[in-house]
């Protein structure tokens, strides 16, 4: 069978039909039935149009319903695009926009939300369709098809012509102007790492991989593909009980999970509310961690409780698909203060740490950070600017149209030969495992007509938090707008990880010689009162 993400489910089905492929709660769904109810997806979705490279866009909270949105989707010739229920409306509809989208499936208690997504112009061009067994009683958009429609159409696979250099998903990032831009991942950019993690950590059948990170988050493909190409058991876990350290542990032992993959300040949180027992969970093998960086004394603490686990630090921006470099830790590190390296490059992949001139810096030389390999995305959907700008002919190889992904960040190569992250080199932090652009929180701001200016920075900070974004602000004059009514206006653009959490109130910004706002010196004010304690969760208003 030719080598396609929604061909391994099929793949599974044919060898063992009864095994349990996704939990979550009191929802499973064995492979034989993961198959069946994926191809009657796509056969409804072919019949009501859907072409080869159609984006289709799914809006629902983690459930079983939505890996069956995945796959059937894939299975239909089409791209999958995932929807965020906690954004606001306002910045869905640029993501279904941007995509140029025909098709939503929806599901679950959305039906608000779906309502204030579709306006006029988006209804007439959106076919909806719901995705569960009960038709919603109230709708005040067109639903094209239900979940009844689902189960008249013939149970087997539908014909594919679906190649592995095709898309398979586009998953929509913070975007600096506003807008969020869309990575394009093709199947080959998944498979390649999939097999590369199967292999390195020996991952089978008798695996239950964690369902953590929902599927806007590019680690969702590993949890998911990884799972299904091994033939393994997917265990998701809900929004709401991953809020609580506690019932987290809780959830860890009673799965009795053998793979744990989530962001870092997820593993830090448990370690402050000290939620690991010593030699707690048995039959956890593996912990995984990417997006930002783990807290040397967090992970000192999972190891010093789990020594029978192994531990990987692993690294790589949406653009590269899911991980380009990893690093096993090999003993629980004895100082708090040293860093835990991002590692060595995984299989088909390459870090470049390069200078301006894009030529090798020196080793513990702190240069750029590019990678280059088999992950790389084609691009940005649509947007051949932002690609052509992130992704640069590889000096090395220019008559090759090999390339190399700017990806933002400062790093060094130790004298072990490892590669150490140091930053970032822009105005994009990773926040609770969230990529965040400032510049979008500024675009957000400036469609507040209180304001009138307003500049976001960010300070970094140990714990659960990582980064503080803050925001200091010159309210127009009559206006007496307050921190807690900026946050509820910016609420209607912004998702609630991007809303800043601290506040100063000027007359002015501080603007530097050339007239622009002075951020080293807002970082420098921001820092300061922080470290003096001067400011609360609420605001610190300083008037200039």
């Amino acid at each position: 069978m030719k080598a396609l993400l929604q061909n391994w489910v099929t793949e599974q089905a044919e060898r063992h039909p009864e095994s349990v492929a996704v939990v979550m709660g009191s929802e499973r769904l064995t492979y034989g039935q993961l198959e069946k109810m994926s191809n009657q997806l796509a056969r409804l979705l072919k019949r009501a149009g859907c072409r080869k490279g159609d984006r289709v866009c799914f809006l629902m909270p983690k459930s079983v319903a939505v890996i069956t949105s995945i796959i059937g989707i894939l299975k239909a010739g089409c791209i999958h695009v995932p929807l965020d229920p906690a954004s606001p409306p306002s910045r869905l509809r640029k993501i279904l926009e941007s995509c140029e989208t025909r098709w939503l499936i929806a599901a679950g208690p959305i039906l608000a939300s779906v309502s204030k997504l579709l306006d006029e112009s988006l209804d007439a061009r959106i076919s909806v369709g719901w995705l569960e067994p009960q038709k919603p009683s109230t709708a005040n958009f067109r639903l094209e098809w239900c979940w009844d429609d689902v189960l008249l159409e013939e149970p087997t696979l539908p014909p594919q012509q679906t190649s592995t250099t095709d898309a398979a998903h586009i998953l929509f990032t913070s975007g600096s102007t506003g807008i969020p831009k869309g990575v394009v991942i093709t199947h080959s950019n998944v498979i390649h790492f999939v097999e590369w993690g199967l292999r390195h950590f020996g991952i089978d059948s008798s695996d239950r991989l964690s369902g953590f990170t929902p599927p806007h988050f590019d680690l969702s493909t590993f949890d998911v593909f990884g799972t299904f190409a091994a033939g393994a058991e997917l265990q998701m876990l809900s929004h709401e009980a991953a809020l609580s350290p506690l019932k987290l542990a809780e959830w860890i032992r009673s799965t009795e999970l053998t793979q744990w993959f989530s962001v870092p300040s997820v593993l830090n949180y448990m370690a402050k509310f000290d939620a690991v027992r010593p030699n707690d969970f048995p039959f956890l093998k593996r912990v995984l961690w990417c997006g930002e960086v783990l807290p040397t004394p967090a992970l000192i603490y999972w190891m010093r409780r789990l020594p029978h686990v192994r531990f990987t630090n692993l690294y790589g921006p949406t653009e590269t698909t899911i991980a380009s470099s990893f690093y096993d830790v090999p003993a629980c590190p004895i100082d708090e203060k040293a860093p835990i390296p991002i590692g060595k490059a995984c299989d088909g992949e390459e870090l470049l740490i390069l200078d301006e001139s894009l030529r090798p810096v020196i080793p513990g030389e702190v240069g750029d950070l590019y990678i280059s390999g088999v992950g790389l995305s084609p691009g940005y959907w649509r947007d051949a600017e932002r690609t052509a700008a992130a992704f640069l002919p590889d000096p090395r190889h220019i008559q090759s149209n090999s390339r190399i992904y700017r990806s933002g960040d400062l790093a060094r190569r130790g004298t072990d030969g490892l590669v150490y992250f140091v930053g970032r080199g822009d105005t994009q932090i990773k926040s609770r495992g969230y990529r965040i652009e400032l510049g979008e929180i500024e675009a957000a701001l400036g469609c507040l007509p209180c304001l009138q200016e307003s500049a976001v920075v960010a300070i970094e900070r140990g714990g659960f938090e990582g980064w503080l974004i803050c925001c200091a602000y010159a309210l127009r004059p009559g206006s007496r707008s307050s921190p807690n009514s900026l946050r509820k206006d910016l609420e209607k653009h912004i998702p609630a990880y991007m809303i800043p959490m601290r506040w100063m109130a000027y007359s002015t910004l501080p603007k530097n010689a050339n007239g622009k706002v002075a951020r080293p010196k807002l970082k420098e004010l921001f820092l300061r009162a922080e470290n003096r304690g001067r400011i609360d969760a609420a605001c610190l208003v300083q008037n200039s």
